[in-house]
């Protein structure tokens, strides 16, 4: 019976007292000690409990306990992570990141006030959209834009300020589940509308959305990028320029979810923006942090009147942008007004353009320097395939190079938890029980964090 152990457990109060006459300690805000103290305290009786203990540690080694568990407290949450796994809008790990020029202009605005809805010319109040409209809009071809927080969010305001209460025409193929298990009807019906789902989960012809529209009730043609679900061989949907040639003589909208929203970037199965309104769409909605590269937001061009009745709505305050998101936002907008700065600037444009021979040199010099860190380490640079991620063309594996451990005595998924825990998280993949380090992903600056990383290994002993 453990009870004489549990009865030794030192009180919180006597432990915190030790802990407040510790020099490395005193400093620590006490909310953040006290803390700290229990959760030590928590875990020793959960070790006594479990019959792991014997004997009760001393105080030395309580304190011990009691200074990780500050540092876990005191530790941010959200961290800056490598991502070695190739995939470059990986939803996990925050899609896309934003470049120095950009960073940059964000902490610019976020240290200082700012003329967010100020117009300065008049000296009156202004909008918080002017500072990006008319970006997207010379980008796009759209006559008006408007940005809010994310293309959901973009989707379920539409539904709600142009087709609320009447019925959303969809082919019965493109309602999806997105991420985290969020299905597309779910999100739809939020907006105040009832779906007409037409053809079949594979095909669906314009005369199926034909025999489905009725004046007195349809709100609008809806077409949606299918993201990372893809039906293979006999299948069929409508274009879009056979759509609008059906719903614009009828005066009903065209509304098409693009999802990931390329702009100049040609990338199989990815709808280009302005191909998609020149064909006839009469308002598209897409992500801001896919492949536009730029910060997570929800897009909206086409039509001006159909944009007005959605400044106009209700819903467009609570799901407007913070200044910091319009900052990023603005300055992505702006690099891709120069392609060729865009696709040097924009990381997300960068790691997707980047060749297989550059890939290979950049995997070689990391296996350099990691064999410099870990000598014991079994390094090899091997063929590798990529993601864009995010949803964008699954189906189109990026070739790469990347460097495989392999450890004399830890398996894969030691190594990957290692590095995954590491002071500075390196997140790998796990391949043909080798762990990859895939170079498309890394900052060149990096590198240094990755051979610090790697070099922590050299210090785990022990079999499998």
């Amino acid at each position: 019976m453990p009870t004489a152990l549990l009865r030794a457990i030192p009180k919180v109060d006597l432990l915190l007292g030790r802990a407040e006459a510790a020099p490395d300690l005193a400093a620590a805000p006490r909310v953040h000690l006290l803390t700290a103290v229990r959760r030590a305290l928590d875990e020793l009786r959960r070790d006594i409990l479990a019959g792991r203990l014997k004997d009760v540690p001393g105080p030395d080694d309580l304190l011990a306990v009691v200074r990780l568990r500050l540092a876990e407290e005191t530790a941010p949450s959200l961290r800056p992570v490598v991502n070695a796994t190739g995939v470059v809008l990986h939803t996990n790990l925050g899609r896309s990141i934003l470049g120095e020029a950009v960073a940059a202009r964000v902490a610019e605005v976020a240290a200082s006030y700012s003329n967010l809805e100020y117009d300065l010319r008049t000296g009156e109040r202004g909008s918080r959209q002017a500072h990006v409209e008319s970006l997207l809009t010379r980008l796009t071809g759209g006559a008006a834009a408007l940005a809010v927080n994310n293309n959901a969010a973009a989707l379920l305001l539409i539904m709600a300020a142009v087709c609320g209460g009447r019925e959303v025409i969809v082919s019965r193929g493109e309602l999806v589940e997105i991420g985290d298990s969020f299905r597309l009807p779910e999100i739809l019906a939020q907006g105040g509308v009832t779906l007409r789902e037409v053809g079949a989960t594979n095909r669906t012809t314009l005369e199926d959305y034909a025999k489905a529209i009725w004046p007195e009730r349809s709100g609008c043609l809806l077409k949606v990028h299918p993201s990372n679900f893809r039906l293979i061989g006999y299948t069929g949907q409508p274009t879009v320029a056979e759509l609008a040639s059906l719903a614009g003589p009828l005066g009903l909208p065209l509304i098409c979810d693009v999802g990931s929203g390329a702009l100049g970037l040609k990338m199989p199965g990815e709808p280009d923006l302005a191909e998609v309104l020149g064909a006839g769409a009469d308002l598209v909605c897409f992500s801001g942090d896919k492949l536009l590269g730029g910060p997570q937001a929800g897009l909206v061009v086409g039509r001006a009147d159909l944009v007005a009745r959605l400044k106009a709505h209700p819903l467009a305050r609570a799901l407007r942008l913070d200044k910091l998101c319009l900052a990023a936002l603005e300055a992505t907008l702006r690099l891709h007004l120069d392609p060729d700065r865009a696709g040097r600037d924009i990381p997300t444009l960068a790691m997707l353009k980047a060749e297989a021979g550059e890939l290979r040199a950049r995997a070689e010099s990391l296996r350099t320097a990691l064999a410099a860190a870990a000598p014991t380490l079994d390094l090899a640079v091997v063929e590798a395939e990529g993601q864009a991620g995010g949803g964008a063309a699954p189906e189109y594996p990026l070739k790469s190079w990347a460097v495989a451990l392999a450890h004399p005595r830890l398996s894969a998924e030691r190594l990957e938890a290692a590095l995954r825990r590491g002071e500075t998280p390196v997140l790998g993949r796990i391949h043909r029980e080798r762990l990859l380090l895939d170079p498309r992903t890394i900052r060149p600056d990096q590198f240094p964090l990755l051979a610090g990383a790697v070099a922590a290994l050299e210090s785990l002993t022990g079999g499998e």
